[in-house]
């Protein structure tokens, strides 16, 4: 039997452009800053704040926030539970890609 072309079991905490973006950057690095998410995503803050809430939520990355002096610092991580739902992600889109 055929495989079902099926876009309903996408992960819809991934499936999003910001979110997406944000998915496919830290997976790319170690750990990026709010100010690095926000210019390569080309975000506004609240924008990407409410985007990164959701991903932090689902557990999918961590979010340490230190002060460099007075100055706020929000580094955000991919988890491991992240890296995972990325693969995932990223198979069901080859999935997809190939027909099913």
């Amino acid at each position: 039997m055929e495989p079902q072309f099926n876009t309903n079991t996408l992960d819809p905490v991934i499936h999003g452009r910001v979110r997406l973006g944000m998915m496919a950057y830290l997976a790319s690095v170690k750990s990026a800053s709010f100010g690095e998410l926000k210019q390569k995503l080309e975000a506004s803050d609240g924008n990407l704040s409410t985007h990164l809430r959701k991903l932090e939520d689902a557990g999918y990355v961590q979010v340490n926030k230190s002060f460099i002096g007075r100055k706020p610092l929000t580094v955000v991580t991919l988890s491991e539970k992240g890296r995972t739902a990325w693969i995932g992600y990223l198979g069901h889109m080859q999935s997809l890609l190939n027909g099913g």
